[in-house]
């Protein structure tokens, strides 16, 4: 039993508002301890002044959609009516739950991978549909027979995927994805993948199969944490045309258009930058510098990383002798102002975990390894 009291809400939401409120290291929520592209911002200041105040078109910006097919172009040929910018990647998944609500079965299933991402457990909830996770074995791989089962078994029409994963940075290989979307035809479920880390990645690009978007499987993606602006909520989807009209018109009702402004930035910078090539590359090497930092001195205290190979965050395992993970959070922060995520957020079978963001400046990481050692060493 915890020794505090548990929050009913969103455990990364109550973490991170315990450092806004009282101060301390933020290592909780997502949020860059980076500022923006230089570029982007002089960008933003200059169009201030330029009629670009009022509302968007509903699907997006011309221009930035110009700029991601062209991004997007070394995999697959597509056209602006491929793409729909959204209010961040939250709700560019939120539009397509809902939409799938309308073509699927009353009593339908979601799953997602253990650990799960907050949204893809809690979205279903708030619609009051099932929800069913299911586990990596212990060597990270997928048994796709014990995962054929319980799509059957369990009436499964939706999968989340992330990759890399949040929390635990695991990256799907091609061969996995492949069977999956073989699988998604021949069981008849969709796919959401949310790709949002799949630029932060540590040495090797992860593979994303955006070669086979089809009607089954829905691609969704920001630039919130690409360009370290989180606050600025613009994301898109992409989905196949037998979809996209209806979707579109669920955006009008939930979101109706992303700021105007700030497309319009975005737009101007990812045409200028090669889709912000060199500050991208940089972000890269600070969050596998603060990995690669932060890794070795976590295992000299006892706790255990899984393999890791991009993303924003280290998935670690607790020493022994710290069974509740809500507990461990709580008393770091109470003694050091170290804000952490307790694993028990992402899954009841890893209460045994926390999550951990690494997507800070090497001043903050090694003032939060020095605040976690003492609390661990006298623990």
């Amino acid at each position: 039993m915890s020794n505090y009291e548990k929050p009913t809400g969103s455990y990364i939401s109550f973490m991170s508002n315990l450092v806004k409120t009282n101060g301390g290291i933020n290592l909780a929520q997502g949020i860059p301890g980076f500022m923006p592209p230089k570029e982007l911002l002089d960008i933003l200041s200059g169009i201030a002044n330029e009629p670009v105040h009022q509302y968007a078109p509903g699907t997006g910006n011309i221009t930035l959609k110009e700029g991601l097919i062209k991004h997007y172009s070394k995999f697959k040929e597509f056209s602006t009516n491929d793409f729909l910018i959204t209010n961040g990647g939250t709700e560019a998944i939120t539009i397509l739950f809902t939409y799938l609500m309308k073509i699927l079965p009353e009593d339908f299933t979601t799953l997602a991978f253990d650990p799960v991402y907050e949204v893809y457990n809690n979205l279903p909830a708030i619609y009051n549909k099932k929800f069913t996770r299911f586990s990596f074995e212990n060597d990270g791989s997928i048994d796709f027979e014990k995962f054929i089962s319980v799509i059957k078994k369990k009436k499964v029409k939706l999968v989340f995927i992330n990759t890399p994963g949040n929390p635990y940075g695991r990256f799907w290989t091609k061969k996995e994805f492949d069977r999956i979307i073989q699988l998604a035809k021949e069981e008849d479920f969709y796919i959401i993948l949310d790709a949002v880390y799949n630029e932060l990645y540590f040495d090797e690009k992860p593979y994303i199969p955006i070669e086979n978007i089809n009607e089954r499987i829905f691609y969704t993606n920001s630039f919130s944490k690409l360009f370290s602006v989180t606050g600025w909520r613009i994301g898109y989807l992409v989905a196949h045309e037998s979809h996209m009209k209806q979707i579109q018109q669920i955006h009008d009702y939930i979101g109706l258009c992303s700021p105007s402004v700030l497309q319009e930035a975005i737009a101007r910078y990812i045409n200028s930058s090669d889709f912000g090539k060199e500050y991208v590359s940089n972000l890269r090497n600070k969050l596998k510098d603060s990995f690669n930092l932060l890794k070795p001195e976590l295992e000299k205290l006892g706790f255990i990383i899984p393999p890791t190979k991009g993303g924003y965050f280290i998935w670690a395992k607790l020493p022994d002798g710290y069974p509740d993970s809500f507990d461990f959070a709580m008393s770091l922060y109470n003694a050091t102002k170290v804000a952490v995520i307790p694993g028990v957020h992402f899954s009841e079978n890893c209460n045994n975990y926390i999550r951990i963001n690494i997507a800070r400046e090497a001043t903050e990481i090694k003032e939060a390894i020095v605040g976690i050692t003492k609390f661990v060493s006298k623990n």
